[in-house]
């Protein structure tokens, strides 16, 4: 494996990531860090979770693109303003510096983001969803509805099982970290373009993967009607990545094994149940 440099650029970022998503956890708890800055201590929970969740996505990026001699850069993470964008961050990247030349390494690198960010995502929303209380809505109540994927749903039946009409669960910021780490799995695992599931799908059905992008892509439109939040979604893929289809590789006849086979199935079955029509309410 290559040694790769820490630079000043990572360093800020993941300073300045840290600290927006410290004061949005603060901000979900009721506090106010630009007034009270003692107030920062309420968003540790949620910063480290969500950081947590989104440096192992991105380490898994980068342990098998070093693994397969693919040069990557180290994570960056990207800080956002906290009273503009809810979370505080907008995530986090690898920049893959040299080609992808065969389909067993394109499969291991695309699906190794989403399943370390799951395995994390998940204890960490069952953690959270055990310190959160349920409170009664009624129509003065003011705030996101968040909506529930397979396991949100599994997951809140088993915790909350005689949970009555009329209330609901008011997320610990904890919960809400591993709620935004299934829906970073999700959104990633769409078999678009140069996307974790643009990759997986690529290296499972080569040329064919085109067609399933373009009905994926065009899916996200009518979902709008559901939620916006489709829409802007599906506005940026087509900003940044301008097509559906991904790049071709080298190695591109060679078959994949057996184990990298189930491992994208597994990916598959990780996006049904991360999978949320509606994602945000207001």
């Amino acid at each position: 494996m290559k040694r790769v440099k820490l630079t000043n650029t990572h360093l800020i970022l993941f300073i300045l990531t840290f600290i927006s998503t410290l004061m949005a956890g603060s901000i979900m708890d009721g506090g106010n860090p630009l007034s009270n800055f003692s107030d920062i201590y309420l968003g540790i929970p949620f910063s480290l979770t969500l950081m947590l969740i989104l440096g192992c996505h991105e380490f898994g990026h980068y342990y098998y693109a070093l693994k397969h001699n693919v040069d990557a850069t180290l994570p960056y993470f990207l800080p956002a303003p906290p009273y503009f964008f809810i979370i505080g961050t907008f995530g986090a990247f690898i920049k893959i510096k040299s080609p992808i030349y065969r389909k067993d390494a394109l499969l291991q690198i695309g699906a190794a983001g989403p399943i370390a960010g799951f395995i994390i995502a998940v204890p960490s929303l069952i953690i959270g969803l055990l310190l959160s209380e349920v409170i009664f809505i009624n129509d003065q109540y003011q705030g996101i509805i968040l909506g529930d994927s397979l396991l949100m749903k599994l997951f809140t039946a088993i915790i909350f099982p005689d949970l009555s009409e009329g209330y609901d669960v008011l997320l610990h910021p904890i919960a809400f970290a591993g709620w935004i780490g299934l829906l970073v799995t999700m959104l990633n695992l769409l078999p678009i373009g140069q996307l974790d599931g643009g990759h997986i799908a690529y290296a499972m059905l080569g040329g064919k993967q085109e067609l399933i992008g373009k009905i994926a892509l065009f899916a996200l439109f009518p979902l709008s009607f559901l939620s916006l939040n489709w829409l802007v979604w599906g506005l940026l893929i087509l900003v940044l990545m301008r097509s559906a289809k991904h790049p071709p590789i080298q190695d591109i006849l060679t078959p994949l094994s057996r184990k990298n086979r189930y491992t994208g199935y597994l990916c598959l079955l990780i996006f049904i149940l991360c999978f949320i029509p509606t994602p945000f309410q207001i």
